[in-house]
């Protein structure tokens, strides 16, 4: 009788265990199958009335059914701490890729840095920085530059031309030429700006890059103030001296014209896709001003002389923080920005 009693007092107590939503109700199946005044307490009670091996026997089930209880509420207790600390974690979760919250300190874009300090290098040495339009005449992109009508550069493929006949310029030297038009020699001036080029886009070429023209226009200006000038501003921008190589070049508005190439910076010139393999990166291309050139702005090439140069502001600024991918500068991934 007292074995059949136990069986059902666990059993029931199991069963309420189990259908226990809340610590609450797992406390009050523990209280009355477990506490002082309990069921099994009761039952314990009636142990007395037995006769000695009957007592023994009873007990030992008494105690059976104790502990059997006892370690199904701990589990049961155990899972709801379980599932409440789970629940915690999914509502105190924390995405840690995420931005952090509130307004993020900006920085300059590596193009902004680079551009800033070589206006404040030639504003110290008393260049003036002139902008012009990006949408161009044909005027002042080409023919006031002595480029010859049949010129490839004028062909579809290398220059971004509109209905009208203007056109997106293909460098900053148009400004140069506007600021001819408007100052009056001895000048010294730079155009830094954004120029379009029909470009298959790969590593170390784009469709849209940013350039920095510069002039000179003086008496007896010659091709030693024009190399002085530009290791000045190369070693400014690297804070040292670096290797480089003056080929020569042909341009319609300079004469002679030079291409000022410099010493891979990313692979050290042991080649990449930068550099196409070679260790050198064109980087200045420059040269005397083509007397055609000035006469054209209504100079006389007679009494005044001058340099030209064209920096790659986008090549320059891969040289300087090492990226390897041109692209990379214009795609406005905020992973890469923050970097600088």
């Amino acid at each position: 009788m007292l074995e059949t009693t136990l069986s059902q007092v666990e059993t029931s107590a199991r069963a309420r265990i189990e259908a226990a939503r809340s610590a609450e109700e797992l406390e009050a199946v523990r209280i009355e199958a477990l506490g002082r005044k309990g069921a099994l307490a009761q039952i314990s009670k009636q142990l007395g009335t037995l006769a000695p091996e009957e007592r023994a026997h009873a007990g030992k089930l008494l105690n059976a059914v104790k502990q059997a209880l006892e370690e199904a509420l701990a589990a049961r207790k155990a899972r709801f701490e379980e599932e409440a600390l789970r629940a915690r974690l999914d509502a105190e979760w924390i995405d840690l890729t995420l931005p952090a919250p509130g307004v993020r300190p900006g920085s300059l874009h590596p193009l902004t840095r680079i551009q800033t300090e070589i206006e404040d290098l030639f504003t110290s040495l008393g260049f003036a920085v002139l902008d012009g339009p990006e949408v161009e005449t044909e005027y002042h992109n080409f023919d006031a530059l002595n480029t010859p009508p049949d010129h490839p550069a004028r062909d579809a493929q290398d220059t971004f031309w509109f209905a009208d006949g203007n056109l997106l310029r293909a460098h900053t030297s148009p400004v140069q030429v506007r600021g001819m038009e408007t100052l009056k020699p001895p000048l010294r001036m730079i155009a830094p700006g954004r120029v379009f080029r029909n470009e298959e886009v790969d590593a170390s070429h784009e469709h849209t890059f940013y350039q920095l023209e510069g002039m000179l226009v003086d008496r007896e200006v010659s091709v030693a103030h024009l190399l002085y000038f530009m290791k000045l501003l190369l070693r400014h921008i690297f804070g040292r001296e670096v290797t480089v190589r003056l080929r020569p070049g042909y341009f319609p508005f300079v004469e002679p014209g030079f291409e000022l190439d410099i010493h891979c910076l990313i692979c050290g010139g042991a080649g990449c896709p930068v550099c196409k393999q070679s260790g050198w990166v064109e980087l200045l291309p420059c040269g005397l001003v083509q007397p055609n050139v000035l006469r054209i702005s209504g100079i006389d090439p007679e009494e005044w002389s001058g340099f030209a140069f064209g920096l790659g502001l986008t090549r320059l600024a891969m040289m300087r923080y090492g990226i390897d991918d041109i692209r990379l500068l214009q795609s406005g991934d905020l992973r890469f920005l923050r970097q600088f």
